[in-house]
């Protein structure tokens, strides 16, 4: 359990959200906004590992996300290119590690390449884990690891019996992808919007009125504090936090 004041979250997901609504209230494209959200991704990503954070999972974009009109998709198919050309070199030099998240097959053939070069080129690094959540669904996650265990069940590799919490996490998309401690949501929306569905069980959130453009590190370093001042208690009392503590 944290003690408020603390700690740094190991964990922290980020819903980028605000970035059409941005670019509206200028009298801008859609997307303009989203090619300003990637400069907030460049800042974000910086201050974060700075900051010490373990792992950094942004939601790039849903399963629900190819509903929108054809420019504004295609638009941002070319984004994660663009950011992993640019950015790549530094990410490197920081020792971070890219890994993803998602239904990689629906991806254009250019973006997968993408992804695969910039997971290659990144898969010694020790640092930060930056984890892209592209064509991601959280209930499509949960799915998918209940195909992969019921298949697993089928021939015998695994006794139904002793399916747990888990070693059904085992089976999620990244199974080494730690629970969520802090979730952001930019933009003012009070949803999840089917994000890490599973991992953010006992994650705190925040919803930042701050649209995703303008998302820098200082706002991160806002909602680190915010964190540090809860109190975490994982479904006992704050007796017994405050009594674990002093046994600390």
């Amino acid at each position: 359990m944290s003690k408020p004041g603390s700690e740094i979250p190991n964990h922290v997901a980020i819903i980028m959200d605000g970035n059409g609504r941005w670019a509206e209230q200028r009298g801008l494209p859609r997307t303009d906004g989203h090619r300003a959200g990637v400069e907030a991704v460049r800042q974000v990503v910086r201050a974060a590992d700075d900051l010490g954070i373990g792992f950094l999972t942004l939601y790039a974009f849903s399963t629900e996300n190819w509903k929108r009109p054809r420019e504004e998709v295609d638009l941002l198919m070319k984004l994660p290119e663009e950011y992993f050309e640019q950015e790549l070199p530094e990410v490197i030099a920081r020792g971070c590690r890219i890994r993803t998240i998602g239904q990689q097959e629906r991806l254009p053939p250019a973006v997968r390449r993408s992804l695969r070069d910039a997971v290659t080129r990144t898969r010694e690094g020790t640092g930060m884990q930056l984890v892209f959540a592209l064509s991601y669904g959280g209930r499509w996650e949960i799915v998918e690891a209940a195909r992969r265990v019921v298949r697993d069940h089928e021939v015998g590799r695994i006794d139904v019996e002793s399916l747990d919490e888990k070693l059904f996490a085992s089976y999620l998309d990244d199974p080494e992808l730690p629970d969520v401690d802090l979730l952001i949501r930019t933009g003012g929306e009070c949803r999840v919007s089917n994000f890490l569905l599973w991992q953010i069980a006992y994650a705190e959130i925040l919803v930042s009125d701050c649209m995703w453009p303008d998302f820098r590190g200082a706002e991160l370093e806002r909602a680190l504090a915010d964190f540090r001042a809860r109190e975490r208690r994982f479904g006992r009392t704050s007796a017994q936090v405050r009594g674990a503590r002093g046994q600390a």
